[in-house]
């Protein structure tokens, strides 16, 4: 029997242990979780200006996930309920099926300079593609260590759009999300710039918009694999499908599928001390590349399976910002074996597209409300006031109330404490 087995039932002291077995913690990262040690007063008060304290959410764990064929455990960190049930329910799903595979055909990230003031475009066009081996060479001197290091600047681009002519730095960065690599090399070449074209430089600026890191986590699912019953797989299959496809035509629907997939993208990127607002920029950007908001994933039935594939910038890091600063990150690597920028990226799109599916097939069977109503009786009954010993009572009760909503829990928490003064 795995370790993992009834692991939600555990106590937190014994999911620590066991994660510790299983993903061969440091005993740095076991002290860690087991004082709950976050954030310093020293360090937070450095990370933001003004600081009052520190804000903590949840740091959860979801046992087991296989992508391109090794089996991990993902850190995640949400505030909400089903999330980490959903996900940890998808992954034992596909995983039976083989788990999911990834695909990184590059890892670039883009800076922009953008002109004004051009008095003939085309002409500065030409000139600035002539220069590009100066430009490109300005470049890597402003950030040398990102070239030692075997990164740095690969190439220049032009585009005239209005009344800018737009310069695309294409630079590879490594193990850094790449912000600052960026925009000291964008520094470097503005004012040479602005000179070789006789215009104004209006900024200089990092782009959130990679696409030029997208990676693609796609599965494949046996049908058979989705109910007891070969009917109803594949009804659950097709209606899975026919889901998919309402997000690519209806950007009402395309917005909520793909905050489904940001439940787990999200979760994971926090956890790694990662831009989330950055990924979650680009990635609603790569949406609506085609002039329409769609679901960044699709599901499709190819002879007896059902096809997941999920495709999305993700300028993620391993090193830089406060990567290096906040204890329970450090944890969080240590789950997931320390991985590599490309490897992380990997194992965030396969998250993704897990959440993804869980969602999805909650929704066109049981409905969406049934697991996380679940979870969420537990929050209002906490809410309410329900101490250790009351919350289970509550929150089934709150769940079988015709009204789920923190007024019922109240009451129904009253309730619960008169009967137990009852003799």
């Amino acid at each position: 029997m795995s370790l993992f087995s009834g692991f939600y039932k555990k106590t937190r002291e014994e999911r620590i242990t066991i994660a510790a077995e299983t993903r061969q913690l440091s005993q740095s990262s076991m002290d860690i979780l087991l004082a709950d040690q976050n954030l310093s007063e020293s360090v937070a008060g450095k990370m933001a200006e003004n600081h009052l304290g520190t804000f903590a959410l949840p740091f959860s764990f979801v046992p087991q996930l296989v992508v391109d064929g090794i089996e991990y455990s993902i850190p995640m960190v949400t505030e909400e309920p089903s999330v980490v049930a959903a996900c940890s329910f998808g992954a034992k799903i596909i995983s039976k099926a083989g788990g999911f595979s990834s695909h990184i055909s590059e890892r670039l990230m883009i800076g922009q300079v953008a002109l004004y003031d051009v008095p003939n475009k085309t002409e500065a066009q030409a000139a600035i593609l002539a220069q590009q081996d100066l430009l490109l060479q300005q470049a890597n001197q402003a950030h040398p260590s990102i070239v030692k290091r075997g990164g740095g600047a690969r190439q220049l681009t032009v585009e005239q759009k209005d009344d800018f002519l737009i310069v695309y730095l294409h630079v590879d960065v490594q193990e850094a999300m790449g912000a600052n690599i960026l925009n000291n090399m964008l520094e470097a070449i503005k004012e040479p710039l602005a000179a070789l074209t006789q215009g104004k430089a209006l900024m200089a600026i990092l782009s959130n918009y990679a696409t030029e890191s997208l990676v693609t986590a796609s599965c494949r699912i046996p049908i058979k694999q989705l109910h007891i019953e070969s009917h109803t797989a594949l009804e659950t299959a097709q209606r899975i499908a026919k889901a998919s496809q309402l997000a690519q035509v209806d950007p009402y629907r395309a917005t909520t599928h793909n905050k489904g997939i940001f439940n787990g993208i999200d979760a994971l990127v926090l956890a790694t001390g990662n831009d989330w607002r950055a990924i979650e920029a680009g990635a609603h950007a790569y949406a609506i590349r085609n002039g329409q908001y769609r679901g960044l994933s699709t599901w499709e039935i190819t002879d007896e399976d059902l096809i997941g594939t999920l495709t999305i910038p993700l300028p993620i890091a391993t090193v830089g910002g406060s990567i290096g600063l906040n204890p329970k990150v450090q944890v969080a690597f240590d789950i997931l074996g320390q991985p590599n920028a490309r490897r992380l990226a990997s194992l965030i799109a396969s998250v993704g597209l897990c959440q993804n599916f869980a969602a999805l097939r909650a929704l066109v069977t049981s409905g969406i409300q049934q697991g996380h109503m679940k979870l969420h009786a537990k929050s209002l009954a906490m809410l309410a006031g329900a101490q250790d010993h009351e919350i289970d009572q509550a929150a089934q009760l709150l769940r079988q109330a015709p009204h789920t909503n923190l007024e019922t829990a109240q009451a129904i928490l009253e309730t619960i404490r008169i009967k137990a003064e009852k003799p």
